[in-house]
Order: structure tokens, then C-alpha cells, then sequence
């Protein structure tokens, strides 16, 4: 046995001598027992690192998504429109956020439970992400609002999106996991109004937001929404 210690598998140590730069003469059994320890070592740490890289990533998504709607946090949304402003003004392209407000929010919940009102919510959040393009960002604002950043999009278009999805939020009963819900025999219907804001390159996230905001309220009180 101490003569075979003595006399290390010559292709396995030259191989590894030339992997790690270690002559073949000093490649004993016990070098290359120590090798392989400290090369399971760093398979293990790699495979830490990974994991931990992945944990990462989804605390981070867990951090930037709304707690009740699957769909940005107000925060994450605020950042990507401030990233949103700064690209369309540094490649002069159009872009747009839509703010949209749901109506009698208040009604819902006094009269039917928060539960319903929560329906309510995911039922426009769930709308919303059917209807926009994979480019297009939705967030939850508030209690009751929702944004949407819309690049590439100019305000004509913008406007005309938003409507479509505010008629069809409108026409369609509040649903729950694609079921219509019914409370006392009666489907219960949610409408929103909404306010669009054309980007412009002295905008930053807040003062956008605010002018969509604006908006919204400007043509709900007419009764319509631009």
C-alpha cells in the first residue's frame, strides 16, 4: 500500500497537472486527494451561489409585485416609468402612461364586503394583462387605481387602448377565477375612468403620473375619459 502511495496514476496526474498548473512529479495521491477535496468544495459553493442568486431574484420579483393583483407595485412601476421617460427622450420615440381609476369603489365594498372589492380588483387587473403588449407595464397605484406605461405608443393610440379596455372592464360582470360572481341573485359590474399622459422629455416619473392623474379626473367629471 505505501508503494502504491508512492506511485500516483500518472495519466490522471498529468491531466490534472496541466489543469492546475502543478508538475506531474509532485502530483502524489495525497496532492490529489486534496485537489478533488477542494474541487467538491467549489462545486458545493457554486451550486450555493446559485441558489442564492435564484432566492435572490425571486425576492426581488416579490418585492416589485403588488401584494393582492399580479401585477408591479406602485414602486417598481414609478422606476420603469422613469426609465420609460428617459428612453423615449433619448431615442425621441412617443410613449405613454394611462392612469385609470375605478369608479364607486366604495359602493362595492360598503355594500358588498372588502371580499368583493378585492374581486373587483383582481378582475380589472386580470383584464388589463389580457389586453396589453408583452412591452406595455401595468402596476397597481393605490387602493383602487391602476397604471399602465405604454412605450412606443403615441397618444392617439394610447387613448384608443385605453378605451377598449375600459368598455370591456365595463361590459363583463366581475369575475372570479373566470367565473362570473353573483351576490343576491344579481351580477355586479365595476367601471373604470382613466387619464393619458404623452410623455415628454421634461417629465420625470412623478410629475407624468400626476398629469395622467390630471386627466383622469378632468373627464371623469365629464362623464368621459381621454
Amino acid at each position: 500500500m505505501a508503494e502504491a502511495d508512492r506511485m500516483p496514476d500518472l495519466s490522471v496526474s498529468e491531466d490534472m497537472s496541466k489543469a492546475i498548473g502543478i508538475p506531474p512529479r509532485e502530483m502524489t495521491p495525497n496532492v490529489r486527494k486534496a485537489i478533488v477535496r477542494l474541487l467538491d468544495e467549489l462545486e458545493r459553493l457554486r451550486v450555493e451561489l446559485s441558489e442564492t442568486r435564484s432566492r435572490i431574484e425571486y425576492l426581488e420579483r416579490l418585492a416589485d409585485q403588488d401584494a393582492l393583483a399580479p401585477v408591479a407595485n406602485r414602486r417598481a412601476f414609478m422606476r420603469e416609468l422613469g426609465r420609460t421617460i428617459a428612453y423615449s427622450s433619448r431615442h425621441k420615440i412617443d410613449s405613454c402612461v394611462v392612469y385609470f381609476d375605478l369608479n364607486k369603489m366604495k359602493h362595492i365594498n360598503d355594500r358588498y364586503g372588502h371580499a368583493v372589492g378585492d374581486a373587483a380588483l383582481l378582475h380589472v387587473a386580470s383584464i388589463l394583462l389580457k389586453r396589453v403588449r408583452n412591452s406595455d407595464l401595468i402596476g397597481r397605484l393605490g387602493g383602487d387605481e391602476f397604471g399602465l406605461i405604454m412605450p412606443n405608443s403615441d397618444r392617439e393610440g394610447a387613448v384608443a387602448k385605453a378605451t377598449r379596455i375600459a368598455q370591456e372592464i365595463g361590459a363583463m360582470p366581475i369575475a372570479v377565477e373566470g367565473r362570473p360572481l353573483m351576490v343576491d341573485g344579481e351580477h355586479i359590474h365595476i367601471a373604470v375612468s382613466f387619464g393619458v399622459h404623452h410623455v415628454a422629455a421634461e417629465d420625470d416619473a412623478t410629475s407624468a403620473l400626476a398629469k395622467a392623474d390630471k386627466a383622469m379626473y378632468v373627464h371623469k367629471r365629464r362623464g368621459t375619459s381621454a
